[in-house]
């Protein structure tokens, strides 16, 4: 099987929807290998005191893979940490090389873990620990030599998309991907079944529509570009 195009790391079932979700379906159609890995199981992502985490595990798992093969995405890893328990340890950043190092891809996407103030500790974390993952961990082949002995030789990735971002420099053209983004997030129901349909697809839009401003697009998925060249 060819090496991946994108690696696609997020914190929670739905992030790569919001995230990527319209530029992933891009990609799909050009056919590029799309992975996504998915850091935690998402058992917190509730306010009914009804549902348990472990049915909740179980519900976001599936509407995660349901949402991947949406927009064309047939390869999901779930990685399995515990929801609002992200922590930057060597045992996650190995498992991030691992996969870096399984799929080989030339960028990977994933949550800006510098955004200021209010932004969820998971994603600023799983940030955090990829961009440690892809520099200078993937690269550098002593870091783990029990990986090369797995047969995991080192990586360089060339490019990082960094959504949620501050500090925008790529504005990508989703317009014509737009519904598939739309339907791929509406398969999280157990996020957004109790919003109406057409007002949270309003909303949406809104916001999509001022990320494509300046741009001669309707709607676009912004994130801070980062080339690596070392």
């Amino acid at each position: 099987m060819p090496d991946a195009y994108a690696l696609v790391v997020a914190a929670h079932p739905d992030d790569s929807e919001f995230g990527v979700a319209g530029t992933a379906a891009h990609w799909v159609r050009e056919q590029k290998r799309v992975v996504y890995a998915i850091v935690t199981n998402g058992d917190k992502g509730t306010s009914d005191p009804n549902l348990r985490p472990e049915e909740l595990r179980v519900m976001r798992e599936k509407e995660q893979r349901e949402a991947a093969k949406v927009v064309g995405v047939s390869e999901v890893v779930f990685m399995g940490y515990p929801d609002q328990g992200v922590e930057d340890t060597p045992e996650l950043r190995k498992d991030i090389v691992r996969l870096i190092r399984t799929y080989r891809p030339k960028l990977i996407a994933t949550s800006d873990p510098y955004r200021k103030y209010i932004w969820h500790r998971d994603h600023r974390l799983t940030g955090q620990v990829v961009l440690d993952a892809v520099f200078p961990f993937a690269r550098d082949y002593w870091a783990y030599p029990d990986l090369i002995e797995e047969g995991l030789q080192p990586h360089k990735v060339e490019e990082l998309l960094l959504w949620g971002s501050e500090d925008l420099n790529l504005r990508l053209d989703i317009t014509d991907t737009w519904s598939l983004k739309m339907e791929a997030l509406f398969c999280h129901q157990s996020q957004f079944g109790r919003y109406p349909k057409d007002e949270f697809e309003g909303r949406l839009r809104d916001r999509y529509c001022s990320l494509a401003e300046g741009e001669p697009f309707e709607l676009a998925e912004a994130f801070h570009q980062v080339h690596i060249r070392m």
